[in-house]
């Protein structure tokens, strides 16, 4: 087969780029925060922060399992970047911002403290986009997926709070986290055994959770 038969063009099918496996990894995010959303605005909070950690699991898998695959063409690592992005947004900007509203209860005033989340999460994955990391294994500013797991350990002790101090709490958590991410503080890029770390984590807090909602 030749060159020109093998490589990609922009006659190649959207879905063909789509079915890339770090790309189907990607999706399974996607899915894990669509989930972390529909339960979120169904007040099954303890289900919406399981979808929202497994979306960060599957974040972290797919730059693992793009970096193990040989061969992959520059136009299916650009797609899967600009995919990967886009899912950030979801899983990290807007899934956060619904939760934080449906825990306020819609409140208005809840309102500025989601789109504070989201806009975060616009400027900084479009600067991450343009400049990348500062070097191999540091980030400016806190990832956004960093919230996420922060934000799901947290949340563990919502019980021993009453909702209106709580909702509180999440507020003022969003809004520092979103600070740092927006900082210019030199975060380190969790990799290799941090995976394995992040498995481990994931899997405890399905199981506590899952153990919540039987309860």
């Amino acid at each position: 087969m030749s060159t020109s038969q093998s490589k990609p063009s922009h006659e190649t099918g959207m879905l063909w780029f789509a079915k890339d496996l770090p790309n189907l990894c990607s999706l399974a995010g996607l899915l894990c925060a669509l989930l972390g959303i529909y339960f979120a605005v169904l007040k099954n909070f303890p289900a919406a922060v399981i979808g929202m950690i497994w979306a960060v699991l599957f974040d972290w898998g797919d730059g693992i399992i793009a970096r193990k695959i040989k061969g992959r063409t520059n136009e299916q690592k650009d797609y899967g970047a600009q995919l990967d992005s886009l899912i950030d947004m979801v899983s990290f900007g807007i899934c956060p911002a619904v939760f934080l509203l449906s825990y306020g209860n819609f409140s208005v005033w809840f309102l500025p403290g989601a789109f504070v989340i989201v806009a975060t999460s616009a400027i900084r994955l479009s600067y991450f986009n343009i400049f990348g990391l500062v070097d191999s294994t540091t980030y400016k500013g806190l990832a956004l997926d960093n919230n996420v797991i922060v934000f799901a350990f947290v949340f563990l002790f919502e019980s021993f709070f009453a909702p209106a101090v709580f909702s509180t709490i999440l507020y003022t958590m969003f809004i520092t986290m979103a600070g740092l991410n927006l900082s210019p503080l030199r975060t380190p890029k969790f990799s290799g055994k941090w995976f394995y770390v992040l498995i481990v984590y994931t899997v405890v807090l399905t199981i506590i959770y899952c153990w919540i909602l039987s309860t």
